[in-house]
Formats: C-alpha cells, structure tokens, sequence
C-alpha cells in the first residue's frame, strides 16, 4: 500500500480530532462510558473509516463491504463518532448516547444501527464472530478474498478463553482476509494488564499459532496504513496488527492512567479536554483565532 501524502495525513489528523472531540461531548451528555480506549482508538478508526475500508454510509449493506467488528464493545463511542463523521447517521445524534430508546446503546446492537456487523458486550467473543463470517464467505462464494474482516480487540480481553480458541481456528484454516488489531494500552478496568494477566508476547504466542504478526505505533498513521497494506499482502494466514496506544490520548490528565477505562468525565473536566482537543496540539487554528 503506497505512502500517505502529507496531505492526506493531515486530513486524517483533523477527523481524528473531530472524532475525539465527539467522544468527549457523547460521554459527558450520557454521564456514562468509557473514555481511555475510545480516544487512544481514534487514530485507527480514522484510518479505517476515510481511507482503508470499502463502504458506503448510504448503503450500510452493500454486499461487497468490508466488515469491521468491534469485539471490545465497550469502545463503541469511537466507533459511533466515526460513523457518524462518515455520514452512516446524523452528528447530532451522538449526544443520544446510552439514553433510553437511542440507537447508541452502551454496546452496539446491529439490529438497531445500521452499519453495525455485530452486537458486542461479552468480552472475548468478536474474533469468534470474524472466524464464522470468514468461513461462511469462503462458502457462500466460493472466494474468500473480495471483503475483509477488520476485528477490533482490546488487550484486556486478551484474557478470555475463547479468543485463543478462534485464533487456532483462523491459523488452521489459512484465514487470509483476517485482520486482527489489537489495542495494546496496557490498561483494562482495574489495573495494568501486566499486573492483572500478563500477556507478552503476544508476538510469539500469535506466530505459534500460524498469524502473521505486525506491530505499530497506533498513532502513526503511516505505520498503521503499511502494516495493513502488508497484511493485505498476506496470503496464506491471517495477520494481526498489534497497535501500541495511549490510553486517553490528546487529554494529558487521562492519558495512561487505568482509572480512566470506564469514567466519564465530569462537565469541568470534559471542558478542559475540549480546550486541549481543540488546537490538536497547535497544529491546526482555533475556531477563536
């Protein structure tokens, strides 16, 4: 996959911003979510969601579409902010977020948004998911390698059984069109991950398994477009890209601290992290200015 231009970068900078902006002001509205995961993600979702996946906002089911599954469901807000800046429904509505009736509940629900693959909540179970689709599209169609299945993971859920289970299953059957990425923060709700369950290396352990394993700066979005051209490129396993993040990232008092997993913010502090979002680091003019 060719280079970003500068160009594009910045383009992708500016909806990263926008994106974190919107999680701030949905989890402030809701009084409720997580925040670390969302904002250290958002590089990655801007990534997939104006340059890498094949996709139409206007018609959320077109057959040929890539499928994104979000098995750390619980850092949807970012998806539904890159949804929403994409065009699948209206910005506004992101302030609906966790409200009673509102199509943006706590975990996606695919039968209520469109655009959403899979409803998520149990930690552990999205990979499952991508195997099963991957396999039923090797089946239906006879290909496998007209879409790809774009898995989301957090590191924490790394813990759970059932992962390990899909990961043997997609190195077993040479699931190409596979690609995992990994949110590697370091953090899950109630401490390091390293504390709780130590999960290094994921490297080796992926590799033994038959994956072909990338890893990233999960912020730099030249690094995360060539890993997944490589894994595009990859034809005899699925790959995984293991994104390293800052939990948090763009709001200096949340980012790398744990205690920040499944907290909102209050109103003055939700204030001062839309202060420090708005300049994007002094790289682009406030609306002040």
């Amino acid at each position: 996959m060719a280079s970003l231009l500068d160009e594009k970068i910045k383009f992708l900078e500016e909806k990263a911003n926008n994106i974190r902006r919107s999680i701030v002001e949905m989890l402030l509205e809701a009084g409720s979510g997580h925040s670390a995961g969302p904002l250290g993600m958002a590089d990655i979702f801007a990534l997939l969601y104006f340059h890498i996946l094949k996709h139409d906002p206007k018609n959320p089911s077109w057959p040929e579409r890539d499928r994104v599954i979000l098995s750390n469901g619980h850092i949807c807000p970012v998806l539904y902010a890159a949804m929403a800046h994409s065009g699948y429904f209206p910005i506004e509505e992101l302030k609906t977020l966790r409200k009673f009736g509102s199509r943006l509940q706590g975990h996606p629900h695919r039968e209520w948004l469109p655009g959403i693959e899979t409803s998520s909540g149990p930690l552990g179970s999205g990979l499952s998911q991508a195997v099963g689709m991957a396999i039923a599209n090797r089946m239906n169609d006879g290909k496998s390698d007209d879409k790809w299945f774009y898995c989301l993971m957090g590191d924490g859920e790394l813990d759970c059984g059932q992962v390990w289970e899909a990961i043997m299953m997609a190195g077993r059957e040479k699931l190409h069109n596979i690609i995992g990425i990994i949110d590697r923060n370091n953090i899950q709700i109630d401490g390091f991950t390293e504390d709780i369950m130590p999960l290094d290396s994921l490297r080796d352990k992926f590799e033994s398994f038959n994956w072909h394993v990338l890893e990233v700066d999960g912020h730099n979005f030249d690094s995360i477009n060539d890993a997944i051209g490589q894994a595009q490129a990859m034809f005899s396993k699925p790959s995984v890209i293991i994104a390293h993040t800052i939990p948090g990232k763009g709001v200096e008092f949340m980012e790398r601290k744990f205690e920040w997993h499944g907290k909102p913010p209050n109103k003055d502090e939700a204030k001062e992290a839309l202060n420090q979002l708005r300049t994007l680091g002094g790289k682009i003019k406030s609306e002040h200015e």
